[in-house]
């Protein structure tokens, strides 16, 4: 019997002596395999813990590092708990060993930055909770060997800008938690890469502007979160998102939708509106399943002005939720209620939110608003725009952060325009007809890092037109007059990180053009006239990350220009006239170029070593809609997330071999087609069988045969429904 028992003991043990290596201070369940260490102000993690453990717990301990290995002698865990540890830094190769691990609880501590290898081997982790952390910034990989993730919550940190490809590798993201961040800038290839992700929450940010652009990689996102934005406006196919069902944009600062704000977002079906500063609504073009809106706690005007958007409720069988606030004899009445007889156009004045916006209150040191403007005390913004002004008003609180001025007459920025505005963050002048911004405008605005002047009449700058913003990093220039680059009136802004000119009509770039702009990481000038770019243009823009050219006429890759660019990661060619791409045409920033777009250009030739230097650092190639029938060798690009060589003629016969055997062994849709010989017109590279009379094709070796003749019954399925992880790829 004694024996029995013992045998029945070590049994529960793991490994028979787990019962003896239980660390002092913590609590050994070795039945479940489960340990706890709960609040014993360990410093370091305990080297005697069991080896089978599954679930270990140890919150509330001070480790403020996590070294390297430090779970290597724990290789069954499936549940790690590391909240309120202290931790500072996680060591690149922490998790090493885990390769079980399932959940792993990091909340609530004062981790700084996520490195590249911080979380590898980690194969198997489904979800990562990182909220109520430091995190200030996240390199672009930190993520790529999380391929299992569901689940990424990175609530409540201090997250200002996400980076392209920040999140590459998380193939099987399902929600993305950004919520409570202080978000301003999402980079447009931030959300690229995740082709399974079905949930975005990032309200509680700083937007200022919807992020379109990098919302519409989310093809498969079916939820997005928005609200508590300080968003103002939603523009012409704002929301651009194939699979999108519920919006919430709750709490925001909305003046103003366009009616096909929604038109490239098909499936939508509720809209969440609540609390925002709408006084209506157009008739909404192109959201044909939409079924409910939400407009409660919006300062509805429910005159002739809201009877197309009623109208349109009643065709389009919509329940909108709200009240009017405005005329009198509607006030408090829903707007299911209403019929259109009743709403009709007066002189009356529209009751003021409340609070009063005109005067701030909540204990706030800031003066009035200037009449005609509404100020938001909880947001710190003021809007003025489109109220017929022709000058710039006074007078608006001392603590206002965003101002927005859009759609006024204001023809000139003289000097001394902002004075008194020390808070200002952000300031908007888009279509305002402006032809001017004077030598000190902008002075007075220490805070000033974004500046909006698109669509107006600029046609030339001087550098003292920027004095006294010397925070400024986001300049929008776009949709004016320029014909050139004002020469050297940039010198000033020596924190300018992105400088948008695109849409205007410049034709060349000359040296001194961009002179004082070391720090600049993002430059567009897409949609000029842009000819040529002189070898030295670029020479100032030494950290140069993105370069965006595309839809200019441009008739070759400006190389030379390129060898001053050892940071560029982006290149935007697409749409230009490029018949003929040469030898080493990349070369100068084959080791950093990661994005590269050559779509769209009527390209006939790719000279054999065009790609020249270009490896594995490429994640991204556009090759679409061009006229060549071959392309060379590109074995190199091992590191390929998306390659797409859609509507390109390949000719398939034996001069494609090279590409065939590559394209056989890619994980990925490429959409490379045939288009001749006639007998494989219309076939898939991948799978044509032209190839099978080349010389060579028989040096693969009897294998591949047997490998190709095992395939053959499952042929016609695979060529239709491609494996799902080259699907997920071909979606990003």
């Amino acid at each position: 019997m004694g024996l029995l028992l013992l045998a029945v003991v070590l049994a529960l043990a793991p490994g028979g002596t787990a019962a003896a290596r239980c660390p002092a201070v913590c609590i050994c369940d070795n039945l479940r395999a489960h340990v706890l260490c709960l609040n014993q102000n360990l410093t370091a993690i305990p080297d005697t813990i069991p080896e089978l453990t599954k679930q270990l717990d140890l919150r509330g301990n001070s480790f403020k590092v996590v070294m390297a290995g430090a779970f290597l002698s724990t290789p069954y865990l499936t549940h790690l708990d590391l909240r309120d540890c202290q931790l500072e830094r996680v060591e690149e190769g922490a998790f090493r060993g885990l390769g079980r691990l399932l959940h792993l609880n990091l909340a609530s501590n004062s981790i700084t930055v996520l490195y590249q290898e911080a979380l590898d081997g980690l194969s198997s982790l489904q979800q990562l909770i990182l909220r109520q952390n430091q995190l200030e910034e996240m390199q672009p990989g930190a993520f790529s060997r999380l391929a299992s993730l569901t689940l990424l919550d990175l609530r409540e940190n201090a997250l200002v800008y996400l980076p392209d490809m920040v999140f590459q590798g998380l193939q099987s993201l399902r929600w993305l938690r950004l919520s409570h961040n202080a978000l301003h800038v999402l980079s447009s290839e931030a959300f690229t890469a995740l082709p399974a992700l079905r949930r975005l929450s990032l309200d509680h940010n700083e937007l200022q502007a919807l992020p379109s652009e990098a919302l519409a990689r989310l093809s498969e996102a079916t939820r997005l979160e928005l609200g508590h934005n300080p968003i103002t406006y939603l523009a012409e196919e704002a929301v651009a998102m194939a699979s999108l069902q519920h919006l919430s944009l709750e709490h925001a600062a909305l003046q103003d939708v366009a009616p096909d704000a929604f038109s490239h977002s098909p499936l939508l079906r509720t809209l969440d509106l609540a609390h925002n500063q709408l006084q209506g609504l157009p008739a909404l073009v192109g959201a044909g399943r939409l079924v409910r809106i939400g407009l409660q706690g919006n300062p509805l005007l429910c005159s002739c002005l809201l009877l197309p958007f009623h109208r349109w409720m009643g065709q389009a069988r919509v329940q909108a939720e709200g009240m009017c606030v405005a005329p009198p004899a509607l006030q408090g009445r829903s707007l299911d209620s209403l019929r259109p007889p009743e709403m009709k156009c007066g002189q009356f004045q529209v009751p003021a939110p409340n609070p009063t916006p005109s005067v701030q209150t909540r204990g706030t040191t800031s003066g009035p608003c200037p009449k005609g403007c509404t100020c938001s005390p909880e947001f710190h913004h003021a809007n003025c725009e489109n109220r017929g002004l022709r000058q710039i008003p006074r007078g608006f609180p001392a603590d206002t952060q965003l101002l927005d001025l859009r759609r006024n007459a204001l023809g000139v920025v003289p000097a001394g325009a902002f004075l008194g505005l020390k808070a200002l963050v952000s300031l908007h002048l888009q279509s305002c007809g402006i032809t001017e911004l004077r030598p000190g405008g902008l002075q007075g605005l220490p805070n000033l890092v974004y500046l909006y002047l698109s669509d107006n009449h600029l046609s030339t700058l001087v550098p003292a037109a920027f004095e006294g913003a010397p925070r400024l990093a986001y300049l929008h220039l776009d949709h004016n007059a320029f014909t050139q680059v004002p020469p050297g009136a940039f010198q000033l802004l020596l924190n300018l990180f992105s400088l948008h000119l695109q849409h205007n009509a410049i034709g060349e770039l000359a040296k001194g053009d961009l002179a004082g702009l070391g720090g600049l990481r993002w430059l567009s000038l897409a949609g000029n006239a842009l000819r040529s770019i002189g070898p030295a243009a670029l020479a100032a823009t030494t950290m140069l990350e993105k370069l965006h050219l595309e839809r200019n006429s441009l008739e070759e890759v400006p190389t030379a220009s390129l060898q001053h660019l050892p940071a560029l990661s982006e290149l935007k060619l697409s749409r230009n006239p490029i018949k003929h791409i040469r030898d080493g045409a990349f070369l100068p920033v084959a080791g950093s170029l990661q994005h590269l777009y050559l779509d769209n250009m009527g390209l006939q030739q790719i000279s054999p070593r065009a790609f020249a230097g270009l490896g594995a650092k490429i994640k991204s190639l556009h090759l679409e809609n061009n006229k060549m029938s071959n392309i060379p060798a590109m074995s190199n690009f091992t590191g390929l997330e998306i390659l797409n060589l859609r509507d390109v003629p390949f000719h398939c016969d034996c001069q494609l071999l090279p590409l065939y055997r590559w394209t056989e062994k890619l994980n990925l849709r490429t959409g490379a087609t045939c288009a001749s010989p006639t007998e494989a017109k219309g076939q898939k590279v991948k799978f044509s069988t032209t190839f099978r009379n080349c010389p060579g094709w028989r040096a693969r070796g009897a294998n591949a045969d047997k490998a190709k003749a095992a395939r053959q019954p499952s042929k016609k399925k695979r060529s239709e429904k491609p494996p799902a992880r080259s699907f997920r790829k071909s979606k990003a």
